[in-house]
């Protein structure tokens, strides 16, 4: 690969993007299983939700789509974390997912006026910064926020705190066995009692066909996610 041919071909930013996102920063790169054209495809759907945006810069986030918020907030958590420990391939597998999350809210979801939206393409713009630059700053001032910028550098925003609010989840997966054997699944609040988890999974449907006419011998309950009935 020549390096000046693929800037020609690409442009910086998805040659910057394909190099970070090859592996992690330890690790050699094996140059014939990277794909700079996948970088490119990645940069323009990022940059073409910018434009789609329909929300006014400025507005107030809390009144988007929850379920959107809660995985603009969950991303901003891990993005943190990752780039804390210098995991950039990471940070950029989850810039896709939340593109993508983000693409699909537009097409099928709350649509591109809600604050969510608007929401998770500033997220995307911000910490594509980092490795597209170059776009970044054109997605930002797509979304209207050139003068919001010192000289125009996306670098000088800071990053939103994710709200704590917004982490936690509204239910748990609970796991029913019975006699070891998965039966059942359960969406369940985090906060579920013991008591409250064994009735419900007693009176799973996939639990009672498995029990049967045994009897129940023993429940293992460790709420709020593994439940297992013993029946003989």
């Amino acid at each position: 690969m020549k390096l000046g041919d693929e800037l020609n071909s690409h442009g910086v930013d998805a040659v910057r993007t394909t190099m970070l996102f090859a592996s992690p920063p330890e690790d050699d790169v094996d140059w014939a299983d990277v794909s700079l054209a996948g970088s490119g495809k990645f940069l323009a759907r990022a940059w073409r939700i910018s434009g789609e945006v329909t929300s006014p810069a400025g507005v107030d986030f809390g009144e988007g789509d929850l379920d959107t918020r809660r995985t603009v907030a969950r991303f901003w958590d891990d993005v943190r974390q990752l780039g804390e420990g210098f995991k950039y391939n990471v940070v950029i597998a989850r810039l896709m997912e939340l593109t993508n999350t983000i693409r699909k809210a537009i097409d099928q979801g709350p649509g591109a006026a809600d604050p969510a939206v608007r929401e998770g393409a500033e997220a995307i713009a911000l910490v594509l910064d980092l490795f597209a630059p170059y776009v970044a700053s054109d997605m930002w001032e797509r979304l209207g926020h050139a003068a919001d910028t010192r000289d125009g550098a996306l670098a000088h925003i800071a990053w939103p705190e994710a709200d704590p609010a917004l982490l936690v989840a509204d239910t748990v997966t609970a796991i029913v066995q019975v006699n070891g054997k998965l039966r059942d699944k359960l969406e369940v609040s985090p906060d579920i009692t013991d008591a409250e988890l064994e009735q419900l999974a007693r009176d799973a449907k996939g639990a009672q066909r498995a029990i049967g006419d045994a009897t129940i011998r023993k429940v293992i309950v460790k709420a709020p996610k593994f439940v297992n009935i013993v029946a003989k």
